[in-house]
């Protein structure tokens, strides 16, 4: 997605323009219209069932629009060729709400999973990358660890150094803190402060846990799920003190997710991704107990 031109010209990293989500006949959200900027942490909020991860599946590729566009640094992603939208999805990173690590690999194999789809790097080259970004994640001395030998947290942190393997441009988060304990959510918000920082990522996540929110977000947007579609965007701190709606200030001053309890919130674990799982297209429903698609092969 680097076009190589003068910073002031180029496009956003991604914009949305008059985006319909439907399933079938249902109308899920309709007339979306929004850029994400470069290097800033954009959060997709709204109620249950208001198609946040239905949002996030579109701006990943794996839904394509009922209506209107996705555009990637101007590209129109679904109207691009293979080449083009295989080059795009090789600059994204994924981390779902659980690990989506395989299961019958080590955390390094896995890590090492799209150097190895994706990069002609040789083997030693291979695990110089894979023990740096388990060490930016905290995880430095567990590589031979199975996912099913961790935590939840430390999954996620694992799935996150396999997101960031290749330094994507733009990486996605599906309700990260979801299923983790305050400790663990809030050392995985540090994180991905980190890599806003550190590497200027452009970083998009979907989130329903203020603590979170008000601790990570440039800017939000929310779905309203009653107008069937957006209905506010801008920082917490403003939607929470101007808030345009009756939905918008009931959502930011809840107080169900202030006390220490806040993330636990029974969900569904899935993790991160980069691309799509070898041999397969970018497939959302992957999990922590998928079979071994491979095994590195021994030295």
């Amino acid at each position: 997605m680097d076009s190589g031109a003068p910073e002031e010209n180029r496009a956003p990293p991604i914009e949305v323009r008059g985006l319909t989500m439907r399933y079938g006949p249902l109308v899920i959200m309709e007339d979306l219209n929004f850029q994400v900027r470069r290097g800033e942490i954009l959060v997709i909020m709204g109620g249950s069932g208001s198609g946040k991860s239905t949002l996030l599946k579109h701006l990943i590729g794996l839904k394509a629009p009922a209506e209107g566009s996705i555009l990637f640094e101007g590209q129109d992603f679904h109207q691009a060729d293979a080449r083009t939208r295989k080059g795009i999805l090789r600059r994204m990173g994924v981390l779902y709400q659980n690990g989506a690590l395989w299961s019958g690999l080590t955390l390094a194999e896995n890590v090492a999973l799209p150097l190895e789809e994706y990069t002609e790097l040789d083997a030693r080259s291979i695990g110089e990358v894979v023990s740096l970004k388990l060490s930016l994640v905290g995880l430095r001395g567990f590589e031979a660890f199975y996912p099913s030998e961790i935590s939840g947290g430390m999954r996620k942190r694992a799935a996150l150094a396999r997101a960031t393997a290749l330094d994507p441009e733009v990486l996605f988060f599906d309700e990260p803190s979801s299923g983790l304990d305050p400790i663990s959510a809030s050392r995985l918000d540090d994180l991905i402060l980190q890599l806003r920082d550190s590497f200027g990522t452009t970083i998009v996540v979907v989130s329903h846990d203020l603590e979170s929110i008000f601790k990570i977000a440039d800017r939000a947007l929310f779905l309203d799920i009653k107008e069937k579609t957006m209905t506010a965007m801008g920082t917490p701190q403003a939607l929470r003190e101007s808030p345009p709606s009756d939905e918008v200030r009931r959502f930011m001053t809840r107080t169900s997710e202030a006390g220490p309890d806040a993330r636990l919130e029974a969900g569904p674990e899935t993790g991160l991704q980069v691309g799509p799982e070898p041999g397969s297209s970018l497939d959302s429903s992957a999990s922590h107990d998928m079979k071994t698609p491979r095994r590195r092969k021994e030295p």
